[in-house]
């Protein structure tokens, strides 16, 4: 054989090389709560990212390459969380994290990602997790501190001014608990009584029964996410109570209207916009994008929206275009570009980051809805 046919050879050896590394993945890693005492929230994440992800890789994916997802579920549990978080860092060489789902597994593995350098944007509720702000840790979802504000500023608009706290025991309920307290002084509100229930607690009665019998009472803030504030829904409405519920934005999905039944309706609670995409204003920048989501959701899932899986598309997009705005995947370029984003429309609000904001939403980017026959409507 001809020696040039050898060259020949090499040369198409290393065209097929290159070809295959200009097109070859990049690996985005997400932690989420699947399945487990979370999977209300951690089921459309993933669902979220999965069809999103292949919506981008059918379009050319970014800066010519494909993203491969990378996916595992913590059923909730810190240190499941943790583990995953150092596989995703040492083994699958993610070059971004999207999740976790919860606070508390947020918390477990934001020391793994500063140490490897590699951004994170958690989907996660408390403030704790950008306050105090870490260079490579971002989130989506509006503040537990935000949700006692918003709460606090309708309380004071129907004249309402002492209340009593049901609290979750896990990180969220914990976190939220502690800025409601925090917040309530300068929001003019009175804390006159607490209490508190575990994640495995089934009836809520004997607390209840407590905040019935307080004088002065006259609205109840339920800070929690899960089961526990259905259970308190269904069980408030047993004991007769008749004082004005409001929930945290940590159930904001249809699925605790279903759980909670006929009891849910007259509950309050701040939520993003997305879950009153139809009746937004015309004029509302929102609502180009909430109604798309809703529509793709929907109609690949057959499931309705919640706003735990509209921050899972925040994050994406977030984290997609810093990735193009950096020209590559370099996990500093891309942090850089992460807290430079601005004017980004998501359903959560609108973003703009920047050194001392890692979240980048203000108060206006919650509405307060009320539950009514089984749906969202948006109270004025």
């Amino acid at each position: 054989m001809p020696a040039y046919a050898n060259i020949g050879a090499v040369i198409a050896v290393l065209l097929a090389i290159g070809a295959g590394q200009a097109c070859a993945q990049v690996k985005l890693g997400a932690v989420l709560s699947v399945t487990g005492p979370a999977s209300f929230l951690g089921d459309p994440e993933k669902k979220t990212l999965e069809m999103y992800v292949d919506d981008i890789n059918a379009k050319g994916g970014v800066n010519g390459q494909k993203l491969q997802l990378v996916v595992y579920d913590d059923g909730a549990d810190a240190n499941a969380a943790r583990t995953f978080a150092t596989r995703l860092v040492e083994e699958d060489k993610v070059v971004a994290m999207v999740g976790g789902t919860t606070t508390g597994a947020t918390l477990a593995m934001m020391p793994v990602f500063e140490e490897a350098q590699i951004p994170l944007i958690s989907l996660a509720g408390a403030v704790q997790i950008i306050e105090p702000v870490r260079k490579w840790v971002f989130k989506t979802p509006h503040t537990d501190r935000m949700a006692c504000q918003k709460i606090f500023a309708d309380l004071k608009q129907r004249n309402l001014t002492t209340i009593a706290l049901i609290s979750g025991t896990d990180a969220f309920g914990k976190s939220m608990r502690d800025q409601c307290v925090a917040v309530a002084p300068q929001a003019g509100i009175s804390i006159a009584h607490e209490e508190s229930y575990g994640p495995r607690d089934s009836d809520m009665t004997p607390q209840l029964t407590n905040i019935k019998g307080k004088a002065g009472v006259q609205a109840v803030v339920n800070p929690g996410f899960g089961q526990g504030p259905a259970i308190v829904t269904r069980n408030y409405r047993q004991l007769g109570i008749a004082l004005p519920l409001y929930q945290s934005h940590g159930v904001a999905s249809k699925q605790f209207i279903e759980l909670a039944g006929p009891a849910a309706d007259g509950v309050r609670l701040p939520a993003a916009a997305l879950l009153v995409a139809e009746k937004l204003a015309d004029n509302d920048a929102q609502k180009p994008v909430v109604v798309a989501y809703t529509q793709t959701y929907q109609q690949k899932t057959g499931q309705p929206v919640s706003t735990f899986g509209g921050h899972a598309y925040d994050g994406l997009m977030i984290f997609v275009e810093a990735a193009k705005r950096a020209g590559s995947f370099d996990g500093a370029k891309v942090r850089d570009e992460i807290e430079k984003t601005k004017n980004f429309v998501g359903t959560g609000g609108i973003v703009n980051m920047s050194p001392n904001d890692h979240l980048g939403l203000d108060l206006s980017a919650f509405r307060m809805l009320e539950i009514k026959a089984g749906g969202w409507t948006l109270v004025q």
